[in-house]
Parts: structure tokens; sequence; C-alpha cells
């Protein structure tokens, strides 16, 4: 069983049957529910979830992402932290990363309001926290690798004979 090609059907759609991806992989349905088991015990696969177009749902939907700067002391290193402000449900996405800032965060909530009491009353008061630039997601165009909107933007004049 070739698991990259496994994983790769599944980072394209989550939902197709055991059935399905066995034939696009030429093997066995029973083989490729093993590797799936296999994949989900050994922590490669976390979860399956939908792409969400947050612009065609009724309700208010808020992201913003936030740039976090920290200070490290003798006994806290970026694990701990890390572990901390992963506990957070609005924290959606948590990233260590290279460059002017430490963390990257993606926060999801109901309204700006309740984004940015959030960054100011949970994480910026982190003692290890000493800087936060926050940046509100005005609208998306691309989510894990699939395009939003409806694709039919096209605004050039038709020609006909």
């Amino acid at each position: 069983m070739d698991k990259q090609s496994l994983l790769d059907l599944l980072r394209h759609d989550a939902r197709e049957s055991v059935d399905d991806i066995a034939r696009q992989l030429g093997a066995d349905a029973e083989a490729v529910a093993a590797a799936l088991d296999e994949l989900e015990d050994d922590g490669v696969v976390r979860g399956y979830q939908a792409v969400v177009d947050w612009n065609r749902v009724d309700e208010e939907h808020v992201r913003a992402q936030v740039e976090v700067d920290v200070e490290l002391d003798r006994e806290t290193g970026y694990e701990e932290i890390a572990t901390r402000i992963a506990r957070f449900p609005e924290v959606a996405t948590l990233r260590l990363v290279s460059g002017t800032y430490d963390f990257f965060i993606e926060v999801e909530g109901e309204s700006m309001h309740a984004v940015s009491n959030f960054v100011s009353e949970r994480i910026a008061p982190i003692p290890e926290v000493t800087k936060t630039v926050t940046h509100f997601v005005m609208d998306s165009y691309k989510e894990e690798g699939i395009e939003l909107g409806d694709g039919d933007d096209d605004d050039r004049l038709s020609v006909s004979p």
C-alpha cells in the first residue's frame, strides 16, 4: 500500500469511500481500510474536516490572523507556550514560525469584538507574550487548496455573432 498516494487522495477528498479509494489505488479495500486505521492510530491522520466558504453562511463568522512575539525564560520554552495557547477553542491554527514574530495564530469567533476580546484578554496577558498584532481576514479566495467563490465572477462582456 502506497501510503503517500493514499494521503494524497484523502487530502483531495476525504469523503471518498474505501472502495473508491481502493479502486483508484488498484488495491484491495481491506488493505486500504487497514492502512487508514494505521495512519489514524499513528497520528498521521488527525481528523477530517470540511472546507467552508463562510461567505455563503448566514451566521456571522470572523477570522483573524494574530502574530505573537514571546520572550522565553529558563523554565519556559516554545512548547509550553504553544500548549497553553492551543487549549483555547478559539484558536483554529497555531504555528511556531521564523521571521519577525514567533507564533502565527488563526483565531475564529462570532464577531470582531469577540475576537478582539479573546486576543486582549486571553493571549496578551500570557506572561511570556510581549506583543500581538491582529489582522482580521476580510475575504478568503482559497482554503486548503480549494478555490472559494462561485467561479462565475468573469465580468468580461461576452461576444456573440
